[in-house]
């Protein structure tokens, strides 16, 4: 009868170990699978009030992580190394085994749930060599099964400590992931923030402003301007300092494309679309979802596109091409255009309903013409930034920076930067001069602060704070462009001063 009750209780521990195994085969939350472990340990092994303890790594204290059969809250109980039955388990790493748990002295009772005549088994849950924590448990029936009940608890043990490790693995690689995820956003917003809007003039000031303000909201933005003045910076930093900066930010050049791939583009398409379409694909509207899409040289598009980006506008619904479902999206929209839209709307080419859904908050960006106090600036942290992406040490003096405000800049910040990065290449140990910008190809033009008022020069060839282009610039308008003359005022020969004209790529000036 007693080999025949052993082998039940085997059968049946055997049936609970292949529970376990699934329960903890399973992607569930870590705290509820460990329960659902002590409550088949319970219905299977007749192994009641089962307790999980795991050890905190910050504190390498015991925390209650599973309890079974409890009514009350256990999340703050917590025992030291040592500490009752539980700590003195986790201490010395073996088991414990008691007949009947009031007959131990360290038995502190604090969760209130153990019968008091029933036996006690607790195991150490190892990961390795390590204790990670304590599985216990109050077996019923013979107190000659004890032992059966020890090495049966045991093997699960091993099984949550291998499911400790696991998590603990994953939970690892889930804060790496986010530590790089935070940290790449921030990298991100850096790129991309208001630190790559650099200008002091009232113009810049004030785009700084309604930047600023609209980022707030969900508004629909229109960034207009010449072409190289800033307008996707503008974007970037619209959408990293909105609420949606954790979205994504998708972008796309409306000019790029015909109609047929715009389309598809920005709405996606179904399989079996057309040919080709060998599987579905999301455009960029749905790849946008929650986030921002920036739509450049919206002024590009054609009247049949405008009235189907219209209605994604007004209603922020679209079909995929070849798809009958709508696909309904949530994204801010910011676009950008170089053209007079104003005069595409009364030529008939730019719809009416388009401009006015866009043209919500127009934000103007300058041209660098017209801001050329802001080259000082823009010159510094352009030249920081072409360091960084050539991996050395760069500087640029005074005197290449006057000599870049000379120039009436068609290209504005765009060609700035170009010829920065020419002139970084030309200068061999990192120092930015009026040589290095000369040699950029650069061909500056006569600035209006050089010119005579009521036949007299406003410069003095000199002033030692004067460089050596703006001194021969000065002493020709003194000499009416008489080289000459000019030649003379400087102490020179004609002939320096014409290879001084030819160096320094002065465009002379006839008279």
């Amino acid at each position: 009868m007693g080999a025949e009750h052993n082998n039940i209780v085997l059968e049946s521990e055997l049936e609970s170990l292949y529970q376990v195994s699934q329960v903890l085969s399973r992607s569930l939350d870590f705290r509820e699978t460990l329960t659902e472990v002590l409550s088949r340990l319970s219905d299977t092994a007749k192994l009641r009030y089962g307790m999980i303890c795991l050890q905190d790594d910050s504190s390498g204290e015991l925390l209650v992580t599973a309890l079974h059969e409890n009514p009350a809250p256990f999340n703050t109980v917590r025992y030291k190394p040592g500490e009752g039955v539980v700590g003195a388990i986790m201490s010395s790493g073996k088991p414990l085994v008691v007949r009947r748990i009031s007959d131990e002295d360290r038995f502190l009772d604090r969760l209130g749930v153990y019968d008091p005549e029933l036996p006690f088994v607790g195991v150490p849950i190892l990961i390795g060599d390590e204790t990670a924590g304590v599985l216990a448990a109050q077996p019923l029936g013979s107190i000659s099964l004890l032992k059966l009940h020890e090495r049966f608890l045991q093997m699960v043990g091993n099984l949550i400590g291998q499911s400790v490790r696991l998590a603990k693995k994953v939970e690892d690689e889930q804060l790496a992931l986010k530590d790089e995820r935070d940290s790449l956003r921030r990298k991100v917003r850096g790129e991309h923030g208001f630190s790559n809007l650099v200008g002091h003039t009232p113009s810049m000031r004030m785009i700084f402003d309604q930047v600023r303000q609209v980022a707030k909201w969900n508004t629909t933005v229109l960034v207009r301007g010449e072409s190289g003045t800033g307008k996707e910076l503008v974007a970037n930093a619209i959408h990293y300092n909105s609420p949606r900066s954790n979205g994504p930010f998708i972008k796309l050049n409306c000019a790029a494309l015909p109609d047929t791939l715009l389309e598809t583009e920005l709405f996606g398409h179904e399989k079996g679309a057309f040919t080709g379409a060998v599987n579905q694909r999301k455009g960029r509207f749905e790849q946008a979802h929650g986030g921002t899409i920036f739509l450049d040289e919206i002024g590009e598009i054609t009247p049949t596109f405008q009235a189907k980006l219209l209605r994604v506008l007004q209603e922020g619904e679209f079909e995929r091409v070849g798809g009958v479902k709508t696909q309904v999206v949530d994204v801010r929209v910011v676009a950008a255009t170089n053209k007079d839209l104003e005069s595409e709307v009364q030529e008939g080419s730019f719809r009416e309903d388009l401009y006015y859904r866009l043209n919500v908050m127009p934000i103007q960006m300058p041209p660098l013409r017209d801001r050329k106090e802001d080259i000082n600036d823009l010159s510094r942290f352009l030249v920081s930034k072409i360091a960084k992406s050539q991996g050395r040490e760069l500087s640029i003096d005074d005197g290449a920076v006057r000599l870049l405000m000379h120039h009436d800049w068609p290209g504005n910040v765009r060609e700035l930067e170009n010829c920065l990065e020419r002139a970084a290449v030309m200068s061999g140990e990192g120092a930015i001069d009026e040589n290095a910008i000369n040699l950029s190809g650069l061909k500056p033009i006569l600035d209006q602060s050089y010119s005579q008022v009521n036949g007299n020069s406003k410069i003095d060839i000199d002033d030692p704070d004067l460089d050596e282009r703006e001194r021969v610039i000065a002493a020709l308008e003194q000499a009416g462009w008489v080289q000459a003359k000019a030649a003379r005022l400087l102490g020179m020969t004609p002939r320096q001063i014409g290879y001084r004209i030819q160096t320094l790529n002065i465009k002379v000036r006839q008279m």
